[in-house]
């Protein structure tokens, strides 16, 4: 009589859980890239904005981060939310890569690799390198970890003085072509993410499909001119 216990074989292959058989799916896990790409393309966005407060004066900036401040525990959730997003966006789309490649065909290697375009061929790469400056972003201006003297920096309110930490910050031009570097990366990952997204969607009309990939790019570079701005406007002293 058969036994109506799972072999080892079929549970290594499948799961009896819907979500996670979803998880591990190819389809799934483009979905999950595309949903962890939506929402830190919204986060960046968001993120910009917030920046460019620094070109209407130091009363806005801090105003701005002292109601950040003020949030507190919603503030917190937001980063743990954003450093899972992250990571899983990332782990995910290193997987769907490797299965890519495991499935893919050895003659059609070499020519895929010349018809791919170089943002799509370093992916992986400008992801983790963005990640890496993720990380030194925030131990220099959230957790000051990299900069202690930015933890005593206060306006004449005596608020946290953001728009100084800045300002002191991007005056080293090492550390703001290294911010420059790490967008460029991010906005090339983004404009290939578009892309990805109506590959995944499977959108085929002509029309929708190019005003996304196109639209996409354009909104990139713009994400990329707005942040670099920035460094940018302080070094030539545009912002003092």
């Amino acid at each position: 009589m058969p036994s109506a216990t799972a072999s080892p074989t079929q549970t290594k292959r499948g799961s009896s859980n819907p979500f996670i058989a979803f998880c591990q799916s190819s389809i799934g896990k483009k979905i999950i890239v595309g949903v962890t790409g939506v929402y830190l393309i919204v986060f960046i966005t968001g993120h910009l904005l917030g920046n460019l407060e620094i070109y209407l004066g130091q009363d806005h900036v801090n105003a701005y981060a002292q109601f950040l401040q003020g949030l507190g525990p919603i503030l917190w959730l937001e980063r743990a939310i954003l450093i899972a997003a992250v990571v899983i966006h990332i782990v995910v789309t290193i997987q769907l890569a490797a299965e890519n490649r495991a499935a893919r065909p050895q003659k059609y290697a070499h020519y895929n690799y010349q018809a791919a375009k170089p943002s799509s061929r370093t992916m992986i790469y400008s992801g983790l390198l963005v990640l890496c400056f993720v990380i030194y972003h925030l131990l220099q201006f959230t957790f000051m970890t990299t900069n202690p003297e930015y933890r005593h920096l206060e306006d004449h309110l005596h608020r946290h003085d953001v728009y100084r930490m800045m300002i002191l910050g991007f005056q080293q031009p090492i550390i703001s072509l290294f911010y420059a570097a790490a967008i460029f990366f991010l906005a090339a990952h983004l404009s290939h993410g578009f892309s990805s997204v109506v590959q995944t969607l499977g959108i085929n009309n002509q029309k929708v499909s190019g005003f996304v990939s196109n639209g996409g790019r354009w909104f990139s570079w713009l994400i990329f001119a707005g942040y670099v701005s920035i460094p940018v406007s302080i070094l030539i002293g545009l912002i003092k």
